[in-house]
């Protein structure tokens, strides 16, 4: 079963950068579609970035569009999200997300998220 954990995050002022990791620990990445979500206290959980396995092809939310970039690593089975000029509404717990379908059903993880604080 795939077992992911977040972690990157942290507290730092507006236009820093950072660098967030997601790991599976299962090291069953291969064949899983990759993700990265976001949510903020009192918001629903709203999607940031995306990379497709099959052809790497990459997408983003229009928000951050420009100044995310999400990547992986298959061989150690780790998906980074670099993320530069961040705002203070970039603010949020961010969370990995796996997904794929495996024998007709869909297969859906989460990490338990990683904190990401920007201050004006």
């Amino acid at each position: 079963q795939v077992q992911l954990e977040e972690s990157g995050g942290g507290l730092v002022q507006a236009g820093d950068s950072l660098r967030l990791s997601c790991a599976d620990s299962s090291r069953t990445f291969s064949g899983y579609n990759m993700g990265w979500f976001r949510q903020a206290p009192g918001k629903e959980r709203e999607f940031v970035a995306a990379i497709v396995w099959e052809s790497g092809s990459t997408y983003y939310a229009d928000s951050v569009k420009g100044r995310f970039t999400i990547s992986r690593d298959n061989a150690d089975n780790t998906m980074y999200l670099q993320m530069n000029d961040l705002k203070p509404e970039d603010t949020a717990v961010y969370y990995c997300n796996a997904n794929a379908v495996v024998s007709g059903l869909l297969r859906d993880y989460w990490g338990q998220g990683t904190q990401v604080t920007v201050s004006s």
